[in-house]
């Protein structure tokens, strides 16, 4: 057994104050990730400071372009939420697939991108749309956020406060779910922006959530599923487990990719 001090501070201010004084802290979000860690003793944070006490954390709203969900939003809220459900349908419907509804109504969407698990649903939404990750010290924008397999440019004391999706003229998601643990085995969030189009996919790189560059570079030039005939994704790149080989998953990312633009359109 091993001894952990519980933090609940009622500003972020305190949070990182608490996080930057512990030996080995870590924040609690939801949980669902970290609290089964600690039971199989995976892990010995020497504090845990909760987030689920400070005030506004879960805020949602819509201004100006910008869809912006508090990290302490529940993936529940999200998909619940008539704001992110008329901003981006996409979103609302990515967060209602996640896990079951133990996990919807204690999982939190900032736990979830700080944790960037290589299969999690959230990391595909926040780098297909572009998004940026506000933290208590600074913004970073998607592309330079995820650095792999649950490695993130967080700092040791830094705490995602909220994320800011810009909404997109449209946007779809799907995903292959593995049957027992409904982890993405494959999953695909397709946006058409100003910008372009941006495809990325979870669920199925050996570095975590990418972006599907060929796919983007068809759909640019016209957003529909027949568009991606022959886009594909290099299987060397893809993970190969007893759930599927690499060049099945690479197939599923075109399957998926496809069916996501269909949802979009």
């Amino acid at each position: 057994m091993y001894q952990t001090k519980y933090h609940k501070p009622a500003s972020v201010d305190e949070a990182v104050a608490a996080l930057s004084s512990a030996e080995d802290g870590k924040v609690l979000g939801g949980g669902q990730t970290l609290l089964p860690t600690m039971k199989q003793h995976l892990a010995a944070p020497t504090d845990l400071v909760d987030l689920r006490g400070i005030a506004g954390m879960d805020a949602i709203s819509a201004a100006d372009g910008v869809l912006t969900i508090g990290a302490g939003a529940r993936h529940a809220d999200v998909a619940a939420s008539a704001t992110v459900r008329e901003a981006i349908p996409a979103l609302a419907c990515l967060a209602g697939g996640i896990g079951d509804p133990a996990v919807r109504s204690m999982g939190t969407i900032g736990g979830s991108v700080a944790n960037n698990d290589p299969a999690a649903d959230y990391p595909a939404a926040v780098l297909g749309l572009g998004a940026t990750v506000v933290t208590n010290s600074r913004e970073i924008a998607a592309d330079d956020f995820f650095e792999g397999m649950f490695s993130t440019a967080l700092g040791e004391d830094e705490i995602i406060t909220a994320i800011k999706f810009p909404i997109p003229s449209s946007a779809g998601y799907t995903k292959f779910p593995n049957p027992a643990s409904r982890y993405a085995m494959v999953g695909v969030f397709v946006a058409q922006t100003g910008g372009g189009a941006r495809v990325a996919v979870t669920g199925a790189g050996q570095d975590g959530v990418f972006r599907a560059e060929m796919m983007e570079n068809a759909l640019s030039s016209s957003f529909e599923a027949g568009a991606l005939d022959g886009a594909t994704v290099d299987s060397r790149g893809m993970l190969s487990d007893i759930h599927g080989t690499a060049e099945y998953r690479a197939h599923l990312v075109s399957v998926m990719a496809k069916r996501a633009v269909d949802s979009a359109v």
